[in-house]
């Protein structure tokens, strides 16, 4: 029927045809606010009921809250036992109590610790912390009701409103069509938005944007989203999508080191790394992954920076491409990149791909040794770059040292040498201004230092 949509709903165990006028009857977004959205609930939702997706019976909710699909836990996850659990939790709180101490001088603490799982009960204020997003969004109370005030650009707003009923939609939060996660979902793209008109809003945000919905509130998961975008995946949901090519050229050569079989069978069919690592990288492996997994990888993520993307990636590929038996059933192209698409969730083991992950001989150095190498290619193949690789920050300790970095000043005169702290959550306010100490300038006494 031209101009209409028509679907079947499900009402008990009856089903009736529902024609609905898009014109006529969908809410839309486009106005900047949630008022058109706030109805859908009981007459425009796309669950049927509480039992029912899409006309389908599902199962009661998992511990994760998703319904069905892929992603539905069976339940057959190994159990931590409640005394380990309530220990791991006092371990966390503990650090909680002093958290830029244990960053500046127990680091490595917190990285295995983030490495063994970071507990459900605190893993909203951990990632928060690991980022440091929360102090960001201290810094900036009221900006994100702000953001959400004003119009927005109708045309991100229109590729959003199309996008929320994509992300997540087997989770309890997302199943239902103008529910409480899609609006919340709505407010963080939006706001990003206007927060950043120079880049607007990207497809992949969207499920990001989701994961840590479901973990916090919007606000303090939009903070947490800015930290994603500007400290560790700079550049990745910019127009034109620069860094997640140059990365995938980095993750190429990398794959030639760890594992040459699979590195072989690419290159023999000529399939680009951009074509299967994109959702991969961009979504951190939130669409590809058992969702146990998915959780223990942004763990490590939020502590140890892309690093882990960059692990995870090769161990994938690895188990997919990694033996003489795996490559018999991938004659061509097109079986590869279904494998790749489709990787089952029942081959992967939470335990097995977190312990090679962490063996996985992949540094930091590694990584930026193999950008610079990149980024002269690109240029005498390409061009220069509009996207600057410099800008990432490898996890939480290199974004604590930036911070402490950029707190800090001198003022320099013939006779002496001031340094300044100023505190980050209030960088302009000369009246929390503290002088740290103060060196003074004479023959055969301290040199002026090159840098603070």
């Amino acid at each position: 029927m031209a101009g209409k949509d028509v679907e079947t709903e499900a009402t008990g165990n009856n089903q009736e045809t529902v024609t609905h006028d898009p014109v006529a009857t969908e809410p839309s977004l486009m106005s900047g606010t949630l008022e058109s959205l706030s109805g859908l609930g009981e007459d425009g939702s796309s669950v049927g009921s509480d039992s029912e997706i899409n006309g389908l019976t599902v199962r009661r909710t998992d511990k994760y809250g998703f319904l069905g699909g892929n992603q539905y836990s069976e339940g057959s996850e190994k159990e931590v036992r409640v005394d380990v659990a309530r220990q791991r939790e006092m371990k966390w709180l503990d650090m909680f109590k002093n958290w830029d101490k244990w960053i500046k001088h127990r680091f490595q603490k917190v990285k295995l610790r983030c490495r063994k799982g970071i507990p459900s009960s605190l893993r909203s204020t951990a990632w928060q912390l690991l980022s440091n997003s929360k102090e960001l969004l201290e810094a900036n109370k009221g900006k994100f009701e702000e953001l959400e005030r004003e119009q927005g650009e109708a045309k991100w707003l229109d590729i959003i409103e199309k996008d929320l009923h994509r992300q997540f939609p087997f989770h309890e939060m997302f199943a239902s069509r103008g529910g409480h996660g899609q609006q919340d979902l709505y407010r963080i793209l939006k706001a990003y938005t206007i927060y950043r008109p120079d880049e607007g809003y990207c497809q992949a945000q969207a499920p990001v944007a989701a994961v840590l919905l479901m973990h916090m509130p919007a606000e303090q998961a939009f903070w947490c989203l800015v930290q994603i975008c500007e400290k560790y995946l700079p550049g990745y949901y910019s127009a034109g999508l620069e860094a997640i090519q140059l990365d995938g050229e980095i993750f190429f050569s990398l794959l030639r080191r760890t594992c040459p079989m699979a590195y072989r069978h690419l290159k023999k069919f000529k399939i680009d790394p951009i074509l299967y690592m994109t959702e991969w990288f961009m979504c951190i492996f939130s669409r590809t992954l058992p969702w146990a997994c998915v959780l223990r990888v942004w763990d490590m993520f939020f502590c140890e920076g892309v690093k882990i993307v960059f692990r995870v990636g090769l161990v994938l590929l690895k188990q997919v491409l990694g033996s003489v038996d795996k490559l018999r059933e991938l004659q061509g192209m097109y079986e590869t990149m279904e494998r790749l698409r489709n990787i089952s969730p029942d081959t992967i083991r939470e335990d097995i791909l977190v312990q090679e992950i962490i063996t996985l001989p992949v540094t930091e150095a590694l990584i930026e040794r193999e950008c610079s190498i990149q980024v002269r290619k690109w240029r005498e193949s390409r061009g220069e770059l509009t996207h600057q690789p410099g800008r990432r920050l490898h996890g939480t300790r290199p974004i604590y040292e930036n911070k402490r970095r950029a707190a800090l000043f001198y003022v320099w005169s013939s006779s002496a040498c001031f340094f300044f702290f100023k505190p980050p959550s209030n960088p302009f306010c000369g009246s929390q201004t503290f002088t740290l100490s103060c060196y003074w300038n004479k023959p055969g006494g301290l040199h002026r230092p090159k840098e603070v």
